[in-house]
């Protein structure tokens, strides 16, 4: 390995030999009439994605791309040009998610087209985040390319699947030889076309790393990488909000790369507030020229399992073999190690809010658990909110919503011009378990509630932050902005409609108010119908010569 600062070889030579590939394509010169079908949407209201308010007129797509934007005279089309009339309805870039969770299901045939996704109006996912998902990205987009995906797909390649590959689940520091091995897989997960590195610091095993052996990690990704972290401690957990963010400060800053916080939150009334001086240590880093950015989903109430909310990470800690019970496993069957676990979580309890803020979203064991809060399965139970969690964990655990976050800091995360918006959703059968309704609606969301309701953002602001913003801190050239030669990944809004359906309570209704959406130039949303269409793809780095 080089000095801290020096990109990796393999870029350095990229960087050298081929002039910022990237760059290069972002320049593409826009498509010639006859290069595929040609759509003309006339007479919207356009929101290129810049941040600028909308303009009227018109744009022209030609096979994968768009070709023209402006007024555009019916003598100037190609031959045969499909015209759609979009007056009085909003023409904006797709939707591009820094944080999805999809990954898993779009590759499955039953969801591979990804509906709840492309209806919020995302055409991008980023996947594999919070340390997690495959290691063999190789592998992971052959099985994207195999079958089809609906919406395009970034790799990120992530920290705690390669610490588990190599250590396990064990709780120390890794050899010298053992941190080879580990840079060896990001190596190649980035030589596979990963857009940068994900952290789940928060998460086992990534937990038991120091942030120093990130740092050095992350020299693997950079100059062009961006490293993306649910960092470790969102409340007062361990080292508190603030030093969580400056993990990631330090990494970006060690590095010369991009830091993101992803999914920024308080966590817990201890620490409702605390967001402004989490965002003034992102403000102070970017003022001395370190490149720190956030994520968001606009919700009340996170989502996580009975584990992630409750269970202390030194319980998840050790050898794990096959057939064996794991460690958390021991642990509930010891009366020491359980007395030991009940009482630290009876602490993480009382800092999430108490059992009637925990929903169950999923439950295999008993699916009739789902849609009810812990505190009224304790009652009904008969047993101590706590003993009820612990109940729940000896049946193999369960998933939860968790309503953790003040609206204050909520809207004043918003607001920061380095924030993103995100979904941190998945995608699960149609009414399979009661998900967060983040699920189907996180993005309409931000628009309904946020711009429309409370004012937060103005439109044009709210549509910049789930665009251009994300296609730059990822060095997406070719998507995110409304602009002759970018990709056609389009949509066509009823603004006023636009909304988010989906409810705590109702989580699987499909977003409102799309009523055209293109991927790639294809219609995966039709007159405000789903298609089906399968034409995303797994997306290359610029700097490997892809969009």
């Amino acid at each position: 390995m080089g000095a801290v600062n020096d990109p990796p070889i393999r870029f350095r030579t990229l960087l050298l030999a081929g002039g910022l590939l990237g760059f290069a394509c972002s320049a593409a010169s826009p498509p010639e009439a006859g290069e595929g079908a040609a759509v003309l949407f006339r007479g919207g209201q356009i929101l290129d994605g810049t941040g600028n308010p909308w303009y009227r007129g018109d744009v022209l797509v030609v096979g994968e791309r768009i070709a023209r934007v402006g007024v555009i005279p019916a003598d100037e089309l190609p031959a045969e040009t499909r015209e759609i009339d979009i007056a009085g309805l909003t023409l904006m870039p797709g939707f591009i998610d820094p944080h999805s969770h999809a990954g898993p299901g779009l590759a499955t045939p039953e969801l591979r087209a990804g509906a709840p996704v492309i209806r919020q109006g995302i055409t991008t996912v980023m996947v594999n985040p919070d340390g997690g998902g495959d290691v063999d990205l190789a592998e992971q987009r052959r099985r994207f390319e195999e079958g089809g995906i609906g919406v395009h797909v970034a790799l990120m390649i992530g920290h705690g699947a390669v610490r588990r590959e190599v250590l396990g689940m064990e709780a120390r520091p890794p050899t010298e030889d053992e941190f080879e091995r580990m840079a060896g897989l990001v190596r190649a997960g980035m030589d596979a076309g990963a857009f940068g590195m994900t952290g789940g610091l928060y998460y086992a095993p990534g937990s038991y790393a120091e942030n120093d052996e990130v740092v050095r990690l992350a020299a693997e990704i950079a100059p062009f990488g961006a490293f993306v972290s649910h960092i470790r401690d969102e409340s007062d957990y361990n080292i508190g909000l603030v030093a969580a963010v400056e993990e990631v400060i330090e990494v970006a800053e060690a590095q010369g790369i991009r830091g993101v916080v992803t999914h920024f939150k308080a966590l817990g009334p201890p620490v409702w507030g605390l967001s402004r001086e989490a965002t003034a240590a992102i403000d102070a880093a970017r003022a001395r020229g370190v490149e720190v950015f956030a994520d968001q989903y606009p919700y009340e109430a996170s989502g996580t399992s009975i584990v992630g909310a409750l269970v202390p990470r030194w319980a998840l800690a050790g050898e794990t073999m096959p057939g064996m019970p794991s460690p958390l496993e021991t642990r509930l069957a010891s009366p020491q190690e359980r007395a030991r676990l009940r009482a630290d979580m009876l602490v993480a309890l009382e800092r999430r809010g108490g059992a009637e803020t925990l929903l169950l979203s999923r439950h295999r064991a008993d699916t009739s658990l789902e849609g009810r809060y812990l505190s009224d399965v304790a009652e009904e139970w008969g047993l101590e909110p706590i003993d009820a969690a612990l109940r729940l964990l000896d049946a193999g655990g369960a998933g939860l919503v968790s309503f953790n976050m003040s609206e204050e800091d909520i809207a004043h995360i918003m607001t920061r011009e380095w924030t993103m918006g995100s979904s941190d959703g998945g995608l699960v059968p149609p009414g399979e378990g009661r998900p967060h309704p983040r699920f189907y609606g996180a993005f309409p969301r931000r628009i309904a509630r946020y711009v429309r309701e409370r004012e937060v953002l103005t439109l044009a602001e709210a549509v910049r932050g789930m665009t251009s913003l994300t296609a730059t801190v990822f060095r997406m050239h070719d998507r995110g902005q409304i602009a002759a030669g970018r990709i056609a990944d389009l949509l066509v809004v009823d603004i006023e409609e636009f909304g988010d359906a989906a409810t705590y309570e109702n989580p699987h209704a499909l977003a409102e108010g799309i009523v055209h959406a293109l991927v790639a130039g294809v219609f995966a949303i039709e007159d405000g119908e789903t298609t089906g269409a399968l034409a995303g793809r797994v997306l290359t780095p610029h700097w490997m010569g892809g969009e």
